[in-house]
């Protein structure tokens, strides 16, 4: 069985949530493979009605693993608060995975965002403030934090320490507001990776086994 992939040809709302939700009923493997938070599809069916951002929507069938693959950044407490929604309101999460590459939205993410737009003054781009667009540069230029350093805290301390020292003396040179606190973020995201550490892993591996079964995978686009 062939993987489908389901992307949109405009600017967003085009109906991929819709067309995701009918096809992920017959899907082994549902994966969201671009993006972050700043997207969402609403979903309605018997467990009620779900702007899922970056859950994927095949969680809602029982058959489907659901992977949040490396191309997406996530902020892990967006992630969180769906997870816990989902789970209120009995849907089963245990098949969510998370790659162990995909990048992390963090908090100098949303600040430089917000900053950024401001100094554009009457040319902002209308981004959504949520930190994707300086979430995926940092990406590019290696300077991303991943969910897999979540589980090791020693690298975690140690990536932070460099990148937030850089981080900073934009903050505060650039755009001379406060600089942000290496204790504070840190415990913060620990906080964050012991929330979600049943959830990441090496995921190529399980695409690949899929794939080889024979199994529709499904990948579910921004």
């Amino acid at each position: 069985m062939p993987a489908i992939a389901v992307i949109g040809a405009q600017w967003g709302d085009e109906g991929k949530g819709k067309v995701i939700d009918l096809l992920a009923e017959k899907a082994g493997v549902v994966v969201r493979f671009s993006g972050g938070d700043n997207a969402g599809h609403t979903v309605v069916n018997p467990y009620g009605e779900f702007r899922l951002h970056l859950v994927p929507c095949g969680i809602f069938y029982p058959q489907a693993v659901c992977i949040i693959g490396n191309g997406v950044v996530i902020n892990p407490a967006v992630l969180i608060d769906e997870i816990d929604q989902l789970n209120q309101r009995g849907v089963d999460t245990t098949r969510l995975f998370i790659s162990d590459r995909a990048n992390l939205v963090m908090p100098y993410h949303i600040l430089l965002d917000g900053l950024e737009e401001e100094s554009r003054a009457g040319k902002a781009l209308g981004t959504t403030r949520k930190g994707i667009g300086p979430a995926f540069a940092d990406k590019v230029a290696r300077l991303g934090i991943r969910t897999g350093d979540l589980l090791d805290k020693e690298r975690l301390l140690e990536r932070l320490r460099l990148i937030l020292d850089y981080k900073n003396i934009i903050l505060t040179k650039v755009y001379e507001v406060s600089p942000l606190s290496l204790d504070e973020v840190y415990n913060q995201y620990c906080q964050y990776g012991e929330r979600l550490a049943p959830h990441i892993r090496e995921t190529t591996i399980m695409l690949e086994e899929a794939l080889n079964r024979g199994e529709l995978v499904l990948l579910e686009g921004a």
